[in-house]
């Protein structure tokens, strides 16, 4: 089912867009008045139809409210408006609506925008609806054609460190909530530059990958870590950060001690001469990143090897850790 939530006072569009969906059972409509947003927003609504004409504030401040609700970041977004200018439908646009209806509405031309955005989000089903990010598909489609190209890149496998032990004590709520910090922390320093030739995808749970262009990754790396450690202590209570670890009771009744949450980088460099095929990326990946959450605390550990044939043991030398 796909809730469909219209903010309007008045009845006639309402009545319009129930009536051309009534034999759609996989669509329900749910209206809501303009000042009753803070509750829509709360129920993480599919779509958003608004009626400009019946919000009494700025339409694009009203928009900039809902996408600044974590859970409505990317829900889409259509407007109905009256106001036909070209400059008005613009602006509108330009912060992140996907679609402007001038009234009065064509009901056809409702009926397919809404069923196209539906169309779209049943074929963004590989994307991660907690932060947004494209999901393993995508991952994989992106490695893979970035090795056909020839193109040298690293490859970034991010991972939280005793995050299990952050769910026992604070739920899985506040858990998700590091998630999106996560996600958030990694897109500000890889996407800050080269956003057009960068990636970042969220395999799921609290690990992430991303594709790094150039030489800069080690910057890149260490930008990660230091706000991820500069923001994470928000997400704490003040006992916990000044003990420094949690006290998690396991299944034996034992209680046991766990270091705050952490994020560990395992960086390999890819170059075609290295690896035939995605999965021997994933193999070092792992492998990497396996070594930088024996180290304490935030860490990345580079795999430089320019031999897969190399075992990892003895590659050493060519690691280096900058926790």
């Amino acid at each position: 089912m796909k809730y469909v939530y219209l903010i309007d006072k008045d009845e006639e569009i309402e009545q319009k867009i129930t009536n051309i969906f009534k034999k759609d059972e996989g669509i329900k409509i749910v209206k809501h008045k303009p000042d009753e947003i803070e509750s829509v927003l709360k129920n993480v609504p599919d779509i958003l139809v608004i009626n400009e004409d019946h919000v009494e504030e700025d339409i694009i401040k009203y928009c900039k409210k809902i996408r600044s609700n974590n859970d409505n970041s990317i829900t889409p977004i259509i407007i109905i408006s009256s106001n036909n200018k070209t400059e008005h439908i613009i602006d509108i646009l330009k912060n992140d609506v996907e679609l402007v209806l001038s009234q009065p509405i064509n009901e056809e031309i409702l009926y397919y925008s809404i069923k196209n955005i539906i169309r779209l989000l049943n074929s963004n089903r590989t994307v991660s609806p907690l932060t947004g990010l494209p999901g393993n598909i995508q991952i994989q489609a992106e490695m893979k054609k970035r090795l056909q190209n020839g193109h040298d890149f690293a490859m970034l496998y991010l991972d939280l460190d005793n995050f299990k032990a952050y769910n026992d004590t604070y739920g899985f709520a506040n858990g998700d909530e590091i998630i999106k910090f996560t996600a958030k922390t990694i897109c500000n320093n890889i996407l800050k530059e080269n956003c057009d030739k960068n990636f970042v995808g969220h395999i799921g749970g609290d690990d992430f990958m991303a594709i790094v262009e150039g030489n800069n990754y080690e910057e890149i790396c260490q930008g990660i870590i230091a706000e991820f450690d500069a923001g994470l202590p928000k997400f704490f209570n003040k006992d916990d950060i000044e003990r420094g670890y949690l006290e998690v009771e396991n299944r034996k009744g034992i209680i046991e001690q766990f270091p705050l949450t952490s994020i560990s980088i395992g960086v390999v460099e890819v170059t075609k001469e290295r690896f035939k095929n995605t999965l021997e990326i994933g193999e070092a990946g792992a492998a990497v990143k396996h070594l930088a959450k024996t180290i304490y605390g935030s860490t990345y550990v580079i795999d430089r090897r320019k031999n897969r044939d190399e075992h990892l043991d003895k590659a050493i030398k060519v690691l280096e850790n900058k926790g």
